[in-house]
């Protein structure tokens, strides 16, 4: 069986693995509970022009750090939560939900003057119409005091440690310098993620992943990013900065609608596209992508593949409504669900028409794809950023062995056609049973083919075709060390990955290569 190390590419059988290593994690920050309280409207208040919601339902769940929690546990790991409520009843739903989820709640510190942060939405028609918060104005120093002396014992004997910093007090005073002596200087100590609206005061931590988010990550730069901002671009040029502010092995910054982008100390960026929903009562998918990154690092899953993971996690709860968590196997099905996703010539022709009359540019590139790696999820990502849509044609499998030989392809067309189109970067996926994809080109018109591979244009035979209609053919980035051969070779040798295969990855847990 693949070693998780070594695992490219996603798959539906990934999160019952990752399950079943079973790390310990803790969690520690600002704990919150979210309520969604919706209704009908059928009339305005005589007071002012306002509507008046007959409010008939109310949910709860835990917000914020507690939801972060929420989606570990869901997703397998063993969780503890610190963090500090109130002796009153949202501080009590709170530590109820999470008992309930099998989370570790002894380091969560009750104190009677503290008020449990409360953030509570009113909506109607699912629509939210009002958000309102009942938060402390200060946490009173000696449940600070309290919960850095529970810090050594959180953090005692776990595998990752997450830290949500949300400005919002929990991780201030004594409790910041606790977590800076026990994690600071670490050498086999746990992985380290910092969830933080400013990862600035955290840096002396040097830790391993930082989650801004656009905005966040702009102010660490003192950038102002606006809509016609080419976001991406904009914070992988300031790369070097990001590394040196935070501190950090890694950073990744999430874009909401437009996925996330990974920034490694060292090694190449790589880039997630979200599959977003139309739900506007969602929230909480930034917790389950940071839950769903640590488990796979963690588990020593490959930072790609982590991310990769991790935005499929976030693509799930989007589709829900409130604060929510995706679990092992509702993330296993989500995988799954690209099984059967191959499209036929023609089904993916009405496809690329709808989205060339949305103004929408088509990238199309072709290859056999049968055990994916690095070098092909670069490709790929590097295919995407050409254009706004990512068409990937597979060989079938009697063109494969025509091209490599009988012992050719080593996964079949349907498990080939699964891995490539559960990447976030790909948006459809047909196969074509020709020597070359040129009646494929013909049919869809690109107006970009890819191409990977030390060729020039001139010397591709689907150039001809690619420009009588007007169209562009680009070669990317060619990697003579990544084939598919040499994998292969390698996995029928039985020799484990070379040391340089791994270490663009970057030393991102507790400085080993993995």
């Amino acid at each position: 069986m693949t070693e998780l190390s070594e695992q490219r590419g996603l798959a539906e059988w990934l999160p019952a693995r990752l399950a079943a290593s079973s790390p310990a994690i803790t969690v520690m920050g600002d704990v919150m509970l979210d309520g969604w309280w919706s209704g009908a409207i059928n009339r305005l208040c005589r007071e002012a022009p306002a509507p008046v919601v007959e409010i008939n339902r109310r949910d709860f769940a835990p917000g914020g750090a507690a939801n972060t929690a929420m989606n570990l546990a869901a997703l397998g790991a063993r969780v503890r939560i610190a963090g500090i409520i109130g002796q009153d009843e949202a501080g009590r739903e709170l530590k109820r939900q999470l008992q309930d989820a099998g989370v570790d709640v002894r380091n969560l510190v009750a104190h009677p003057d503290m008020v449990t942060t409360t953030k509570t939405r009113i909506s109607s028609g699912g629509q939210v119409l009002l958000r309102f918060d009942d938060a402390a104005r200060a946490i009173p120093l000696e449940a600070l005091n309290t919960l850095a002396d529970a810090v050594a014992d959180s953090v005692r004997g776990q595998d990752a440690v997450v830290l949500c910093d949300y400005s919002s007090g929990a991780l201030e005073g004594p409790v910041r310098s606790a977590l800076l002596d026990v994690l600071s200087g670490r050498q086999a100590g746990p992985l380290t993620v910092v969830d933080a609206h400013d990862p600035r005061p955290w840096a002396h931590l040097q830790p391993d992943l930082v989650t801004p988010n656009a905005q966040e990550a702009a102010r660490l730069l003192d950038l102002r990013l606006s809509d016609e901002d080419d976001r991406p671009a904009v914070i992988e040029s300031n790369r070097d900065r990001l590394i040196e502010a935070t501190g950090a092995k890694a950073v990744v910054v999430t874009l909401d609608r437009d996925g996330t982008l990974l920034l490694p100390a060292a090694g190449t960026t790589h880039r997630t596209w979200a599959r977003p929903a139309t739900e506007k009562q969602a929230s909480g998918a930034g917790d389950t992508f940071v839950a769903a990154l640590t488990l796979a690092r963690t588990a020593s899953l490959p930072l790609t593949t982590s991310l990769d993971l991790a935005q499929a996690a976030a693509d799930v709860v989007v589709h829900h409504a409130g604060t929510s968590v995706c679990g092992t196997a509702e993330l296993s099905r989500y995988l799954e669900s690209f099984a059967d996703t191959a499209l036929s010539a023609e089904e993916l022709v009405r496809h690329v028409q709808g989205h060339r009359s949305e103004g929408r540019r088509i990238v199309l590139t072709n290859g056999c794809f049968d055990v994916l790696h690095r070098g092909h999820t670069r490709y790929l990502n590097q295919a995407k950023q050409l254009g706004d849509v990512l068409v990937v044609a597979l060989n079938s499998d009697d063109s494969v062995r025509k091209l490599k030989g009988p012992g050719r392809p080593i996964n079949t067309v349907a498990d080939r056609a699964a891995v490539i189109a559960a990447l976030s970067c790909v948006d459809y996926v047909t196969v074509f049973d020709t020597p070359t994809p040129i009646p494929l080109i013909d049919m869809v018109q690109p107006e970009i083919y890819a191409k990977g591979g030390d060729y020039t244009p001139e010397m591709l035979a689907e150039t001809q075709a690619v420009e009588r209609y007007g169209g562009k053919v680009t070669i990317l980035d060619y990697v003579a060390e990544l084939s598919t051969t040499a994998v292969v070779e390698r996995i029928r040798k039985g020799d484990s990955a070379a040391l340089g295969d791994s270490a663009v990855e970057g030393a991102v847990n507790g400085g080993a290569v993995t």
